[in-house]
Order: structure tokens, then C-alpha cells, then sequence
């Protein structure tokens, strides 16, 4: 018996959209929250930061050409990765 079909999105696009999202809520906490309150919140927040800088320049491209490779579908988890990615951008731009 065949199964109903489903979207089943690649793994490459679901790991971005966790990592659209991971960088999002580094970036809204830091922005929101003082997290130098607690130093050990603030260690971790310092050591995280040039990697996160990084991701916010990076994945953006990289959702890109994956939304590219499956054929700019508006289903597609790449699209929401890179949505995530750009209002995240306009957010800190937004605070500065």
C-alpha cells in the first residue's frame, strides 16, 4: 500500500532553518535582555558572538542556493530560513 505523499525536505534545509532560527533568538536576546547581568551568561554570550556574526552573513547566501536548488518553491524550509535571516538582519539594524 503506498503511503500519502508529504513534503519531506531535505536534511540541508531543515539544519538551516534550526540554524535561521538559533541565530535569531541569539540575536533578539542580546538585543532584548541584559546578559551581562549573570557573568557566566555573559561569557557564553561573548564566546558565541563571532560565530554567530558568521551565520548571520552566511546562511543567508547558503539558504539562497538551496531555495534555488529546489526550484524557488514557496513550501520550501530554505525560504523560511532566509525570511528568518533577513527581519533578524532588519532587527538589529532596526536597534542600532
Amino acid at each position: 500500500m503506498k503511503q500519502p505523499s508529504t513534503y519531506n525536505a531535505p536534511k540541508n534545509s531543515l539544519v538551516f532553518l534550526l540554524l535561521s532560527l538559533l541565530v535569531a533568538a541569539f540575536w533578539v536576546i542580546g538585543r532584548t535582555i541584559n546578559v551581562y547581568q549573570v557573568a557566566f551568561v555573559g561569557v557564553v554570550f561573548e564566546f558565541l558572538w563571532l560565530p554567530m556574526i558568521a551565520f548571520t552573513f552566511i546562511l543567508p547566501i547558503l539558504s539562497f542556493l538551496e531555495w534555488r536548488k529546489e526550484k524557488f518553491k514557496l513550501k520550501s524550509l530554505p525560504l523560511y530560513a532566509l525570511m528568518i535571516i533577513l527581519l533578524t538582519i532588519l532587527f538589529v539594524l532596526w536597534q542600532l
